[in-house]
């Protein structure tokens, strides 16, 4: 694990959970309701564990470490805490960690690379389409491998029984299927676009999320990000630390 250093006072309150991403968290700290060791705060200062932090007269405080765990997810297993189905969950393959949450989801059927954390600013930035982080997704189809055109169709966009529109980052073919890059993560949208060039996938396995690959780690288990993976994993969600999105500095 990583001791949580002096933040910004925006992902200070997201970590908190005070607010839901920084934008929400500047604009309660431009409302005035925000207070560190009880005097009003201002945008970009930066607190830490020690600091007193309070919302509307509520004490507040983030977590002292920064957590985040690569699950590999197998099938049959549903992205929630409590399943309406009876089916079972990931969350009865991790530790008991307060704030623990998932960093997008799998659908029962999928498997694969998922990440959870108990850091709510960088599950905003891993998973908004806006900052483009790369999840990549190998399938496998009972029709075998596409054809050059139709995963060329899948980079230009697709439109899906839904009548939404899709489009993979990247499509190239291997054996039995393909391998598909999104910057999006819609509900089983992979799934979609293969069934929509007529090539439905019989499986599903997320092998790498930004810079975080699933390698050989073996199903079912989990283990904590070392401190490069964390930062390679921060400079994908934010940005270089100085430049004008990075939540990190």
């Amino acid at each position: 694990m990583v001791r949580m250093e002096a933040v910004r006072l925006q992902k200070y309150l997201a970590l908190a959970g005070a607010a839901p991403s920084r934008r929400k968290a500047e604009e309660l700290i431009r409302s005035g309701q925000v207070t560190v060791n009880g005097r009003a705060a201002v945008l970009g200062m930066r607190v830490g564990p020690g600091d007193e932090v309070r919302v509307g007269g509520r004490l507040v405080r983030a977590p002292e470490r920064r957590i985040v765990i690569a699950l590999h997810k197998p099938p049959g297993y549903e992205t929630t805490r409590k399943s309406r189905s009876g089916a079972p969950t990931v969350f009865e393959l991790l530790p008991d960690i307060p704030g623990l949450h998932p960093v997008g989801r799998l659908d029962r059927d999928s498997e694969g690379l998922l990440l959870f954390t108990n850091d709510g600013a960088l599950t905003q930035h891993l998973t908004h389409p806006r900052y483009g982080v790369k999840k990549v997704y190998r399938v496998w189809s009972r029709k075998g491998t596409p054809p050059p055109d139709l995963l060329r169709k899948l980079e230009r966009g697709v439109v899906l029984k839904s009548g939404e529109r899709a489009q993979a980052a990247k499509a190239r073919p291997k054996e039995g299927g393909a391998v598909i890059t999104m910057t999006e993560g819609k509900k089983r949208e992979v799934r979609y676009m293969m069934a929509a060039i007529g090539y439905p996938v019989t499986r599903l396995l997320r092998v790498k999320m930004g810079p975080i690959r699933l390698g050989g780690q073996k199903p079912g288990s989990w283990r904590e990000l070392g401190e490069a993976e964390l930062k390679a994993l921060e400079r994908a969600a934010f940005g270089p630390p100085d430049s004008p999105q990075s939540g990190t500095s």
